[in-house]
């Protein structure tokens, strides 16, 4: 893997909520291996952390969180490939694909890192962990495995549908199909969503959901078999808000392995990335 040099940022206290000085970001272009360029940046000083965000996100939705964690950590958040500013060179979509991509951010972290996920990118940290990745500890928030029974399974097929639509370019499409049988959201609620100002910046995003669909595979497997042999400390948190399905997913995670901790926040839901500091205290201690 190599890396690009692009120019530096700076943000400031006022940027970000809840940060409390001026801080430098370094961003660079760091090359996985097909050639995929992925946009990073890292904040901070100390032990590197990688923040991992979910479906319709990039490295911008995890900045805050970055920036409460930077006192006390080296924190590295990516555009994961096919967002923002990262491209996707691969002829199809693979789990390994980002698996080796959080590999050339853990390489130009130092060879080692702790790692974060939220929702899909909860199971990317952990699959890449269970892949072996030299990744230090391993926290998650809320990763969407199917653990209910009693609630339907994603069809296959869905993922097949969705990759149809990105093909013809249909962003809108996509992230609606995604939105209303992947995630759940009632259609008037979606309608909503598509007139405001936050849409444009989700369908953006509807490349790169079938690997949100790949990583998460509701068919494939209970979070228990999932997760069999992941052999670092892993915290799994969930808020109290959030929906069932979630709760029950992320405790089964914390069930599946030995000396695992689990912590539930109280007040908080799926969109805990929009309160990031109490959050952030949490795997300041976790990580530390």
């Amino acid at each position: 893997m190599t890396e690009q040099q692009v120019p530096e940022q700076q943000v400031s206290g006022d940027d970000v909520p809840g940060h409390i000085a001026p801080v430098d970001i370094t961003s660079v272009n760091v090359v996985s291996a097909d050639g995929t360029t992925l946009a990073v940046d890292a904040i901070g000083q100390g032990a590197p952390v990688i923040l991992v965000g979910g479906a319709f996100n990039d490295r911008s939705t995890v900045a805050a969180l970055a920036a409460e964690l930077a006192p006390a950590f080296t924190v590295l958040t990516y555009d994961r490939r096919g967002r923002g500013a990262s491209d996707d060179r691969s002829e199809d979509y693979q789990v390994a694909n980002e698996v080796a991509d959080l590999a050339a951010v853990i390489e130009h972290a130092g060879g080692r890192a702790s790692a974060f996920g939220h929702s899909s990118g909860a199971v990317l940290v952990l699959e890449a962990a269970r892949r072996g990745l030299p990744i230090d500890r391993v926290a998650v928030y809320e990763p969407p495995y199917h653990a209910d029974e009693n609630q339907p399974r994603l069809a296959a097929e869905v993922y097949d549908r969705l990759r149809a639509l990105v093909a013809a370019g249909d962003r809108d499409g996509a992230a609606e199909l995604f939105l209303r049988e992947a995630v759940g959201v009632p259609a008037e609620a979606i309608a909503g969503m598509k007139a405001g100002e936050g849409w444009a910046f989700m369908a953006d995003k509807a490349p790169s959901l079938p690997y949100d669909v790949l990583v998460t595979a509701p068919w494939q497997g209970t979070a228990q078999e999932r997760v069999a042999g992941i052999g670092v400390p892993v915290l799994a948190v969930y808020g109290d808000r959030t929906s069932p399905g979630l709760a029950k997913a992320t405790e089964a995670v914390a069930a599946a392995l030995p000396g695992a901790e689990l912590r539930v926040m109280p007040g908080e839901d799926h969109a805990v990335l929009r309160r990031p500091a109490a959050l952030a205290r949490i795997l300041t201690d976790f990580f530390a």
